[in-house]
């Protein structure tokens, strides 16, 4: 290869970083923005929440402690992975759900591209190696499953998933708190 094609591809590689990295300055802003649009779409997916269920909720107990870490970044990668187990949560058996389904594609669409975005920003700081390894992400695993289990138990009854919406309204709003404190 040439100077010239070398020179080329060095500029093309230095101006996505520098694309990259203005995203990723970004993300707070980004963040509270999808996590607005994402309550829009969760009470416009199902209507009022049914006085029937009233009896069958839950107490989930997010932990709230994985979105108080020192640094920014890893409060990042905690609200990576909590839209990734949000993502599986609506990606399964919703037959009985009777939801908006335009709503609920924009939600789950909305949910992959910010995961996407959290994804390029989390690896360039190479901070997932570290989150890895901590208690938080075992904690936010466990939280996930007994949504997951709560539903698989109620066999994705209609007041299963009522309840989950309900419980991912809380998460959400409980991640927007903290982006705006970032």
């Amino acid at each position: 290869m040439n100077a010239f094609v070398l020179i080329q591809i060095d500029l093309i590689l230095s101006s996505a970083t520098i694309i990259s990295s203005l995203q990723c300055n970004h993300l707070p802003l980004q963040q509270r923005k999808v996590i607005e649009n994402s309550l829009r779409l969760l009470d416009k997916m199902g209507k009022k929440f049914p006085q029937q269920c009233l009896r069958e909720k839950m107490s989930f107990r997010f932990p709230t402690q994985v979105l108080q870490p020192r640094q920014k970044e890893t409060v990042g990668v905690a609200i990576e992975e909590i839209f990734q187990h949000i993502f599986y949560i609506f990606s399964k058996n919703l037959t009985l759900a009777a939801w908006d389904g335009t709503a609920l594609d924009q939600f789950q669409n909305g949910l992959y591209l910010q995961i996407e975005q959290l994804e390029a920003c989390v690896i360039k700081k190479h901070i997932q190696h570290r989150w890895s390894k901590e208690v938080n992400r075992l904690k936010l695993k466990k939280y996930f499953q007994k949504i997951d289990c709560f539903l698989r138990d109620k066999q994705h009854d209609l007041c299963s998933w009522e309840i989950s919406r309900a419980e991912m309204r809380k998460c959400l709003q409980l991640i927007d708190k903290m982006t705006r404190k970032l």
